[in-house]
């Protein structure tokens, strides 16, 4: 079924003793004036990891194959992954229509749209689902670096007696805040071309809520083990409202406590007033509540707590 409603929000990352979203020297990734934040595609991954965990059709992920020539492993290209999925090569014949519903079929591209050149078919699809920039928003962060004695010796090195040394680089603790919207709308002109294709659906935007909620608790790979889900919060608009909202990410404040840490929403006050309020459906308002309180002045507004972990309503 066709989702209809406008929806905006924040995304909350809690990293304590790891890395959320490295730059190439391997350390958290920081804009020119030092400020750390975490990029829309490390926030992207954990999602397409765990839909790909879950059966799904990912088709922007990385996967490998064996080159014949060289016996050597390596990442695969577009074309490659896409016959791996869709089992469906790309030629002249090859039909936009067959290849536009191939990629609406699949779960990353539903929502986050493609960029698919190919030699002979160069389609751009901007997505549903648009994800800022997450910054951090805890002022005391500091960079850890930690030293890494391998196992190993290198023969490469000369006279070499020991073992090699590396480096592990993660952030004591960071509080990442994404901003995010989901318009349903940005599919309709495909509407028709494609058979059967009925646009965003009520079942892709489940699915990406889903997984906004649980992926990052869910990836525990080395670098990523101390990152989760720690916040969330979602304004559904009414069917056919005209209400178009900022980056709300900028209105959020998070202050470290000793017991349990702040996140601050009295910035977003100005969704209480009429011509806003009356645009919106609800709001759902997703954390930790074992770690951290929720401050706000919402007032005559349709608004839940829950615990993101449970989804149990909280108050």
């Amino acid at each position: 079924m066709k989702m209809e409603n406008r929806v905006y929000g924040v995304l909350g990352i809690k990293s304590i003793m790891s890395n959320w979203n490295a730059d190439f020297t391997g350390r958290p990734k920081t804009t020119g004036n030092g400020e750390i934040f975490g990029s829309d595609k490390a926030f992207k991954y954990p999602m397409k990891k765990m839909w790909q965990d879950q059966d799904e059709k990912v088709l922007y992920i990385k996967s490998y194959r064996i080159d014949d020539k060289s016996d050597k492993i390596q990442p695969k290209e577009l074309s490659e992954r896409y016959e791996e999925i869709f089992g469906d090569k790309i030629d002249k014949k090859t039909p936009s229509r067959e290849v536009l519903k191939n990629l609406f079929s699949s779960i990353d591209v539903i929502n986050f749209g493609a960029t698919f050149a190919e030699k002979e078919q160069n389609i751009s699809i901007t997505g549903a689902v648009q994800i800022g920039q997450g910054f951090n928003k805890y002022e005391d962060t500091r960079i850890e670096i930690q030293d890494i004695l391998s196992p190993f010796r290198d023969s490469t090195v000369k006279d070499a007696k020991s073992t090699t040394l590396g480096t592990k680089i993660v952030s004591d603790e960071a509080h990442y805040f994404y901003p995010f919207s989901v318009n349903p709308n940005s599919y309709d002109n495909y509407i028709g071309l494609i058979d059967g294709f009925e646009g965003y659906t009520v079942e892709a935007y489940e699915k990406f809520k889903e997984a906004s909620l649980i992926a990052a608790t869910a990836l525990n790979t080395n670098s990523k083990f101390g990152c989760e889900n720690e916040f969330a919060f979602f304004i559904e608009c009414k069917d056919e409202s005209k209400l178009y909202l900022p980056d709300l990410a900028q209105y959020i404040k998070f202050q470290k406590g000793e017991e349990k840490s702040t996140i601050d929403l009295t910035g977003l006050e100005f969704l209480n007033e009429q011509n806003i309020a009356e645009e919106i459906s609800i709001i759902e308002v997703y954390y930790n509540p074992y770690t951290t309180e929720i401050v706000d002045e919402f007032a005559g507004i349709n608004i839940e707590y829950k615990n993101i972990f449970t989804r149990e309503v909280i108050k």
